[in-house]
């Protein structure tokens, strides 16, 4: 298939794009590129045709030609949707909603939704399924409900959405993030000796390899329509449901390094435990490979080889909202985070790869 893929310059994206590549697929990326450059030594972004676009301003034009859309591009995480709520509103919700319409209109007939299971939100202790009630508690995990609700509606014998909800994501990919609980978790203890928990550890968390993540949208994308059609799928392993203070203590464990809480850690408001028996029974070709202790394995491999220091994994290469916040330093963005065309970095960064 012809499969356009909004953020494929994202930690998701840089895994899947190439995936479906290697699967036969013909793909296109789609992406705003803020975080061009950002990228974890030695490992390189996929080099694949693409469009740089605001998913706010992707016209009609931009959609034809494709069979199926994979859409990551979004408002990534819950500090990023705190600097200003109205953000994730426009970006995760109305952009994502127009995207689906105009792919639809253009003729694509898959159209694959990067949701999550924090749209579950403060859920406490109890195991839930796709069909369990929606509780979020940030204004990242209401855009996704928000979003799923509308296009849900767009459903019809030509058109198919298929949500994926996927855990919260760790592992290695060529365009890191340090915001995710694992791999901050896995990068101090290696630079520092030390694991600082900021909460009372009781949350729970459902975790999920990114590389699993991409392996669901490309079965996704491949299966039957009568098995996806307007389905939710929960991404991830059952036995990865962790409370926080657990995964704590299997990166200790892999490492040596000590625990710390925070001196004035309280619980977070943000837990609950997912079943992923949906998408083991009902997703043609999808068995996660990965296990949380592998997924240590690999990121303490990858701190080593890389040679990275602590300074750079706090900083705006690896985590969102400080990269967002020096482009908004820079000029670069404004606080829409639309690109303004004023940073001079960006310009000598692009002059020096045109050269």
């Amino acid at each position: 298939m012809r499969v356009l893929v909004t953020g494929h310059d994202g930690y998701v994206g840089a895994v899947l794009a190439p995936l479906l590549a290697s699967r036969g697929h013909e793909v296109v990326g789609l992406d705003t590129r803020l975080f061009d450059g950002c990228v974890l030594p030695p490992l390189e972004a996929p080099r694949i045709p693409s469009i740089e676009r605001d998913l706010r301003d992707v016209g009609r034009d931009d959609l034809e030609g494709f069979d199926a859309v994979a859409h990551l591009a979004a408002v990534s995480n819950d500090p990023l949707g705190a600097l200003d709520e109205a953000v994730p509103e426009a970006v995760n919700h109305e952009a994502s909603v127009r995207l689906a319409r105009l792919a639809k209109e253009a003729g694509a007939e898959r159209f694959l939704f990067a949701s999550s299971c924090s749209l579950y939100g403060a859920a406490g202790a109890d195991v839930l399924d796709e069909d369990a009630p929606f509780n979020p508690v940030t204004a990242y995990g209401r855009s996704k409900v928000l979003a799923e609700r509308d296009l849900a509606r767009l459903a019809d014998d030509r058109f198919s959405p298929v949500f994926l909800r996927s855990a919260t994501a760790y592992g290695v990919s060529p365009r890191l993030r340090m915001d995710l609980v694992l791999n901050d978790f896995v990068g101090t203890a290696h630079a520092t000796g030390e694991i600082r928990v900021l909460s009372d550890g009781t949350p729970w968390r459902p975790l999920v390899h990114v590389g699993d993540i991409a392996n669901a949208f490309a079965a996704a994308l491949e299966a039957p329509r009568e098995l996806v059609h307007g389905e939710a799928f929960n991404v991830g392993r059952d036995e990865d449901n962790y409370r926080i203070s657990e995964l704590a203590s299997l990166v200790a464990d892999a490492t040596g390094a000590r625990v710390v809480y925070a001196g004035a850690a309280s619980p977070d408001t943000r837990s609950y435990r997912v079943s992923f028996r949906k998408a083991a029974e009902r997703l043609p070709g999808f068995r996660p490979a990965w296990t949380v202790p592998r997924g240590i394995a690999e990121l303490l491999a990858a701190f080593e080889s890389s040679g990275t220091s602590l300074e750079e994994l706090r900083g705006p290469r690896f985590v969102r909202l400080a990269r967002v916040e020096e482009l908004r330093a820079e000029g670069a963005i404004d606080a829409s985070l639309r690109r303004t065309g004023r940073s001079r970095r960006e310009g000598r960064s692009r002059a020096s790869r045109a050269s």
